[in-house]
């Protein structure tokens, strides 16, 4: 398919389907804690990807291309990347989807933010500086906010949402602003699964056992969507509609995530929909329209 300027209908429709997904991601990385601990769920899933993105590489006649001077960008990627989903995954043993998707689909407020300061060309304009206002007030809200909700809520989850925003808004500034921008999408997702299994694997054993917990078969296909669907798949299809449609309109639909996922939380698991919840998760969705309207995206990793 050639280039297009602009967002088609079947553009639109998979970005909202992409959206969705990750959503729905995170309700699965909920399930499959319950029966795996998180680091070394996480661990499992990168390890995972590496064989079925090496295996999509064969099956279209592409090689895995180790371009000179990219080889420690490409081992900061995978451990910026590592650290990200140690946090996700232990905010998601903590604390709710619904809190979670709020506070980590705030990473384009962070990414914004360090931007401004660290990349050429990406000031922060008036309705951007707003965007980050309004998404870090429901940010704030969701984080201060520690009513009632059915025991569900944890400070210590919350936080590690937050840390695991920070640090996909590393990953992002890492594809940008260093060498391994200059490799193909879908080779800087190799380096992150490569480079992060091993490290989350390591990084399991230092939370300790038990690895497996009530490990049941739901948990297991759990584990299959997240490696196939998710991490292998699902990145390879985002990175394909970078390729296709301008990135600023790529960014655009992402304040659907923390939307969906909190839509997600409630249906499927039950979870408490509070009043301020739902305030603060349009705060962010507000601001993340506003931040992307006008300024391109990162061609980062998902989650």
């Amino acid at each position: 398919m050639e280039r297009k300027d602009y967002i088609d209908a079947f553009g639109a429709a998979s970005l909202i389907g992409f959206s969705l997904l990750m959503a729905f991601n995170q309700v699965v990385i909920k399930v499959v804690n319950d029966g795996l601990q998180p680091v070394f769920f996480a661990g499992v899933r990168s390890a995972g990807a590496v064989l079925c993105i090496w295996l999509w590489l064969r099956l279209r006649g592409q090689r895995l291309t180790f371009e000179k001077g990219t080889i420690g960008a490409g081992f900061l990627i995978g451990s910026v990347f590592a650290i990200e989903f140690v946090f996700l995954f232990l905010a998601l043993d903590l604390t709710t989807v619904i809190r979670t998707s709020v506070i980590f689909y705030s990473m384009p407020v962070w990414l914004a933010l360090a931007a401004h300061f660290l990349l050429p060309g990406e000031r922060l304009t008036g309705p951007r500086a707003l965007g980050l206002v309004l998404a870090f007030g429901g940010v704030s809200l969701a984080i201060i906010d520690r009513g009632a909700d059915g025991g569900e809520a944890s400070l210590v989850g919350d936080l590690c949402a937050l840390a695991g925003a920070l640090g996909w808004a590393g990953v992002a500034l890492c594809a940008r602003s260093t060498a391994i921008s200059r490799v193909r999408p879908e080779m800087q997702q190799f380096w992150q699964v490569m480079v992060s299994a091993p490290v989350l694997l390591l990084a399991a054993v230092v939370f300790g056992p038990p690895y497996v917990r009530e490990l049941e078969p739901i948990h297991l296909w759990g584990l299959a969507f997240q490696i196939v669907v998710v991490a292998s798949a699902g990145f390879t299809f985002w990175f394909w509609l970078l390729s296709i449609y301008p990135a600023a309109g790529v960014a655009s639909f992402s304040f659907l995530s923390p939307l969906f996922g909190v839509a997600l939380g409630w249906l499927i698991l039950g979870e408490t929909m509070k009043s301020s919840l739902i305030g603060a998760v349009v705060l962010v969705a507000a601001g993340l329209i506003l931040i992307n309207r006008t300024q391109p995206s990162s061609a980062s990793t998902a989650v």
